[in-house]
């Protein structure tokens, strides 16, 4: 892509308007130094000591932290948390970064679901993160609620130009994203064919239909009953690309790792190689961002092809960010574009 025609791109990423729908944890990070343990009087255990926490948004909340990073003209969230401590610290970390709440639903009868994630401090200086505790809730959301968070989404829709669509919770319909909500998002892209709708699934990418979905190797196969082909290779996958355009009339972004990403419709499938990095990596979070870089830039106006090199570029520069989900700035996605290709004229 041409110098001129990324920058092109890029500018407009501060014109794009967003709603997010979807699971918003948030993730806690519990720094302890061994050095400090204490045996417990009560119980002669180790007590782990507490030095330091920090939290951000999680889930759909990494989604959204990335598109305030990029400098997205505007957020919605649009879900429900619990209105408890967890909740609390959630709501400070979206307005931190500009998003609007809105339409984020706070209830008393819920948790905010939390990953809670102890950081051991080593003997270098460096964190290395212990058994995670997951706070989620275990029984869906009751139908007043979903048509609540449903119609909260669709009154945005005449202010936004896209939908990114964040699933994080794998068992089927204990989440905001359920059976019932994708065929009602799927219902309500058909009718804004103006507006883009974008899914990113933990386990259901291949129950969407009528959206853009981004799966990964694996997750493609899988949408297509093929166990035996999710090491396919590239000519496989691009297949298998084109069928699931062809099926949802949607493109579909197949994501490879540090090879990049396949960008595919009914009809062709591009390979859009990965950016190389080098150092120590940390993936956590990198596919939300690649799904930020992407949607911005195809509502900025992207082909698939460009789109996904915004989101392997954003991903690359997230994974160097390491015991946090990072995030990028248009500053930095034009240097790394500038370092890896050079100046185009």
């Amino acid at each position: 892509m041409e110098q001129d025609r990324f920058l092109e791109i890029l500018d407009g990423f501060s014109r794009v308007r967003l709603a997010v729908i979807g699971d918003f944890f948030l993730d806690k990070y519990l720094v302890i130094d061994p050095a400090l343990a204490e045996t417990s009087l009560e119980t002669g255990l180790e007590a782990h000591q507490v030095v330091a926490v920090r939290h951000s948004p999680g889930a759909a909340g990494t989604v959204t932290s990335n598109l305030a990073a990029l400098q997205a003209g505007a957020i919605h969230a649009v879900g429900a948390i619990g209105d408890d401590g967890h909740g609390y610290e959630l709501r400070q970390g979206l307005q931190r970064t500009g998003v609007d709440l809105g339409h984020l639903l706070v209830l008393e009868d819920i948790f905010t679901p939390t990953y809670t994630k102890p950081m051991v401090i080593q003997a270098d200086g460096t964190e290395v993160e212990a058994n995670r505790l997951d706070i989620r809730n275990r029984r869906p959301l009751s139908e007043g609620v979903m048509e609540r968070i449903m119609g909260g989404l669709e009154a945005l829709l005449p202010e936004v130009d896209g939908v990114i669509i964040a699933d994080q919770v794998a068992e089927a319909n204990l989440g905001v994203i359920t059976e019932a909500t994708r065929g009602r998002l799927a219902e309500m892209a058909v009718a804004h064919p103006e507006v883009l709708f974008f899914a990113d699934s933990r386990a259901h990418i291949g129950e969407f239909r009528q959206v853009i979905i981004k799966p990964n190797r694996r997750e493609a196969a899988l949408c297509l009953g093929s166990e035996e082909e999710s090491a396919a290779g590239l000519e496989a996958l691009a297949e298998m690309g084109r069928q699931l355009a062809h099926r949802n009339h949607r493109p579909v972004f197949i994501t490879l790792g540090p090879e990049g990403m396949l960008a595919c419709d009914e009809a062709s499938a591009t390979h859009v190689p990965g950016i190389p990095v080098t150092g120590p990596i940390d993936i956590v979070g990198a596919g939300d961002s690649a799904t930020a870089g992407t949607v911005l830039a195809l509502c900025a106006g992207a082909d698939p092809a460009e789109a996904a090199l915004f989101g392997n570029l954003v991903a690359s520069i997230t994974i160097q960010q390491i015991g946090t989900t990072g995030t990028a700035s248009p500053s930095q996605v034009l240097q790394r574009y500038l370092d890896t290709f050079g100046t185009r004229s």
